[in-house]
């Protein structure tokens, strides 16, 4: 892994570089955001999708608003995937509890202005 990937890891929410790969990385003149692919991976399968073959795969963009960085407001856009499996109508998509609940705001930086805004 080369310093600047390491470097981007290093200040993303832990955990998701096991499922993802940097696609793009761009800072704009008020915004830094990070550009991540899941990995074609599926997940664990529930009894529904075993024995059945996948059929597509589609790429879905999240952004997430993360911590601001240098001044800039920092995004993590991440193309999560779907996959269609043979003979089932429901897609399936692996679970990464990256967001607060009913936000669109990683864990931590809600957790953050939750506190801050209180005060």
């Amino acid at each position: 892994m080369n310093v600047s990937n390491e470097l981007l890891w290093a200040i993303l929410p832990e955990g998701l570089e096991e499922w993802f790969d940097v696609e793009s990385f761009k800072k704009g003149k008020d915004m830094f955001r990070i550009v991540l692919v899941e990995k074609n991976v599926i997940p664990e399968l529930p009894e529904m999708y075993r024995g059945k073959k996948v059929t597509n795969t589609v790429l879905k963009p999240l952004t997430i608003n993360d911590f601001p960085i240098r001044g800039r407001k920092g995004e993590i856009v991440m193309k999560r995937r779907c996959w269609k499996f043979e003979g089932v109508d429901k897609m399936l998509k692996r679970e990464i509890g990256i967001c607060a609940q009913n936000t669109k705001l990683e864990k931590e930086f809600a957790s953050f202005l939750k506190v801050f805004y209180r005060d």
